[in-house]
This record gives C-alpha cells, sequence and structure tokens, in this order.
C-alpha cells in the first residue's frame, strides 16, 4: 500500500502543504461482501485561531447496501489537525478532542494505525505531487473488512450551501 513517487517522499511543511480546497474521489470496497462504492466531494483545510486546521469535508457517497438497494446520497466527515513536533507531521483529532492518528508523507511516518473496537484501521499517506496526495485506510477486524482509497487534487471550487 505503500507507492512513493521517487523524490516526492521529502520533509513538506504539511499545515502550508493542505491549507486549502481540494477534490476528493474515493473507492469504497467492503471485500468481505465484494460490494464497491464511490465517494465524491470536496475536502476544505482552514486556519483555526489556535494554529490548527480544521478539516472538512463534504460530497456524495454512492454504495450498494446488502441486498443489492443502490444509495446515493450526502456525506460529510470533519476533523482538526493540529502541528505536532516537527512541521512534516500533524496531529489529526475528531471534532471532540479525541486523538485519532497521525499524518505525515516521511516513508518513516507515512502508516498509523487507530484501534476502533473491535477492528483496526491502518492508514497510508502518499505524497504525489505539489497538487495531488493520497490516502488508503485499510480497515480489517471481526466487524469490518474494507479499503478505501482516496486521491485528493488541489484547487477545487467549494459549493455554496453544500456537498456536491
Amino acid at each position: 500500500m505503500n507507492s512513493h513517487t521517487p523524490g516526492a517522499a521529502s520533509a513538506v511543511d504539511l499545515r502550508a502543504y493542505l491549507l486549502g480546497f481540494w477534490s476528493v474521489d474515493r473507492i469504497l470496497w467492503d471485500r468481505s461482501a465484494d460490494i464497491r462504492g464511490t465517494f465524491g466531494g470536496v475536502a476544505t483545510f482552514l486556519e483555526m485561531d489556535d494554529g490548527a486546521l480544521r478539516f472538512r469535508e463534504e460530497g456524495t457517497v454512492r454504495w450498494v447496501v446488502p441486498g443489492g438497494e443502490p444509495f446515493t446520497g450526502p456525506a460529510q466527515r470533519e476533523y482538526v489537525l493540529r502541528p505536532s513536533e516537527s512541521p512534516d507531521t500533524l496531529e489529526v483529532f475528531f471534532p471532540d478532542g479525541r486523538p485519532f492518528h497521525r499524518m505525515s508523507f516521511l516513508p518513516a511516518d507515512d502508516s498509523e494505525l487507530h484501534w476502533c473496537n473491535p477492528d483496526t484501521y491502518r492508514v497510508t499517506y502518499s505524497l504525489i505531487g505539489p497538487d495531488e496526495y493520497r490516502y488508503a485506510w485499510d480497515v480489517s477486524g471481526p466487524a469490518k473488512n474494507l479499503l478505501l482509497e482516496s486521491v485528493l487534487h488541489r484547487g477545487a471550487v467549494p459549493r455554496i450551501g453544500g456537498g456536491r
């Protein structure tokens, strides 16, 4: 899952790199049921008064639920990214302040684990270039067996009033 472009994994001021608007395209795969879906939308990374970034993602998810019924609808999520001891790493928190994981593009730090009882979530980040990065969540355990692969491109224009 760790796929780096040669030379792209050098240290980067992650907070400055992320700031702004990004388009998001995600492939969702429930491996246990072999069901696939997509998410498309916009991610914003906006400065907060305390130096953190507010990460908000909103868009449209398309999914086939068990039994074959298609679902298309709005989806959103939000996190807070706080500076760490190094500019190439950010600490990711849930909106209520609970710690989630660390984010970095450096090869030594680009993969993180998060335990969400009873499953393990593993994320891997890849810096592709100045206007593109990717990350993948590999979720495994007795309750879930998912692969969520996201590609973000800089410069999406936010829509007034919500998702796509």
